[in-house]
């Protein structure tokens, strides 16, 4: 196993990168463990087995896709309380295994995000189904981190006065109504434009229109 980083912390810098996809599992029951290591390495995943949640939680985690096979029941923390601890793991789908889970049980989970709620013993192509789901999830929640990540870079990179010129730009005004509006030349403008289209690797206007609205960036005043 890692020793770098922690679980909520990136080891790598993509989701492409050529590791293999990780399945977690976390199931104090031995025999379940190694069943599904089994299982998960028959279909050319990379299998983490854990006994307690405790033990999962404090262990890293490298940035490739990934779910979780989780049991309802363990010592300490149960699964339940362990998947509202990673509300915010959107990259982590979770599929739920239980001896004895009951209807009340599952809704609240499957609302809380998880992928499946299975009962044990489970079918191996159901669990194996779900798995593959889970993983594309994943893969796909961790495209979307990268991708956000990259776009606030290339604003950080913008100055105070790209900034102002690419909000009048996507609210629609003319270099001519940005010049006034910043009380600068039409030139001027022209070349804070073609260096916010650079930077942000925009194509067109209506790029920066979705850019902005992915940054969750105000209209100016």
């Amino acid at each position: 196993m890692s020793s770098a980083g922690t679980l909520g912390q990136e080891v790598g810098a993509s989701p492409m990168a050529t590791a293999r996809s990780i399945v977690y599992v976390v199931d104090d029951d031995e025999w379940v463990r190694e069943s599904l290591e089994t299982l998960i390495e028959d279909e050319g995943w990379q299998p983490e087995t854990f006994a307690s949640a405790q033990e999962f939680l404090d262990h890293p985690r490298a940035f490739t896709p990934n779910c979780l096979v989780l049991d309802v029941s363990l010592p300490g923390l149960n699964g339940l309380e362990l998947q509202k601890r990673m509300v915010e793991r959107t990259d982590m789908p979770i599929i739920f295994l239980t001896g004895h889970g009951d209807i009340p049980m599952s809704v609240g989970a499957m609302k809380a995000g998880a992928v499946e709620f299975l009962t044990k013993p489970f079918n191996a192509e159901v669990l194996l189904t779900a798995i593959r789901h889970a993983l594309e999830r994943s893969r796909i929640a961790q495209a979307q981190e990268v991708e956000m990540r990259e776009l606030r870079e290339r604003y950080a990179s913008l100055s105070r006065r790209e900034r102002n010129v690419m909000a009048w730009v996507v609210a629609g005004l003319l270099n001519k109504q940005v010049a006034g509006e910043l009380d600068i030349a039409e030139s001027t403008v022209k070349a804070h434009r073609g260096q916010v289209m650079q930077k942000m690797k925009a194509n067109s206007v209506a790029d920066l229109v979705k850019m902005t609205v992915k940054l969750g960036l105000k209209a100016p005043r």
